[in-house]
């Protein structure tokens, strides 16, 4: 797989985020998002079978569109300069734990878990926690797992407990997340390497246990 074809087409997009442009380099647009195409469900593969609650999905279920919702922004420039996918089961529109992928010159990264769950699934998380609190936290203080992920995201973290559990629970911190989502940084040169999805794939194998202990709960 030609990833510097990607890299080159989003390099250029960075600094030519116009519909002109965009439109005149379609081709180099479709040559590259068939690439990434051809990525995503070549690493679908090895990803169930590993996680067989990812089911049956395709690339296209998974990947995000490159058109930007420009409604309630701020920044009204028309593409995303990044091509990114969300394997799991249902997609990219799951309320389940997934693999994310996330290519982007110099800012290229892979995640996993729950970003922004619906209330009832939020409180299923936190459930789920509050009763198996150290089966999680073997998990997130796993070896390889701290030496690969930070602590899951403490974006937009609550200031106070959620209502209905305790203040003093030993893993409150935990709780007050509103994500569960890990991430791995990756630089442009991992994609110019043979192996690439192996060598995912073993990153992925120490995500696993926390989107299946995610996906336990919200079921």
């Amino acid at each position: 797989m030609n990833f510097n074809q990607i890299f080159n087409f989003l390099a250029h997009l960075q600094v030519n985020n116009e519909r002109n442009w965009f439109n005149e380099h379609k081709d180099d647009y479709n040559k590259a998002r068939e690439t990434f195409e051809t990525f995503v469900n070549t690493l679908i593969v090895p990803l169930s079978q590993l996680d067989p609650a990812i089911g049956t999905v395709t690339a296209g279920e998974c990947m995000f569109r490159i058109y930007r919702d420009i409604r309630f922004s701020n920044d009204k420039t028309p593409y995303k300069t990044h091509f990114s996918a969300f394997i799991a089961n249902g997609g990219r529109k799951t309320r389940l734990a997934g693999y994310y992928v996330h290519l982007q010159p110099d800012e290229s990264f892979i995640a996993g878990g729950v970003y922004a769950p619906d209330p009832a699934v939020l409180e299923s998380i936190r459930n789920s926690i509050y009763h198996h609190q150290e089966e999680i936290r073997r998990i997130l203080d796993g070896k390889r797992f701290k030496e690969l992920f930070s602590e899951l995201s403490n974006e937009e973290k609550l200031k106070n407990p959620p209502k209905g559990y305790p203040k003093d629970f030993k893993e409150i911190e935990l709780l007050k997340n509103k994500h569960f989502v890990t991430h791995h940084a990756l630089d442009n040169e991992f994609f110019t390497k043979e192996g690439v999805v192996e060598r995912l794939m073993e990153i992925f194998k120490v995500q696993y246990p926390l989107n299946d202990f995610l996906n336990k709960a919200v079921r």
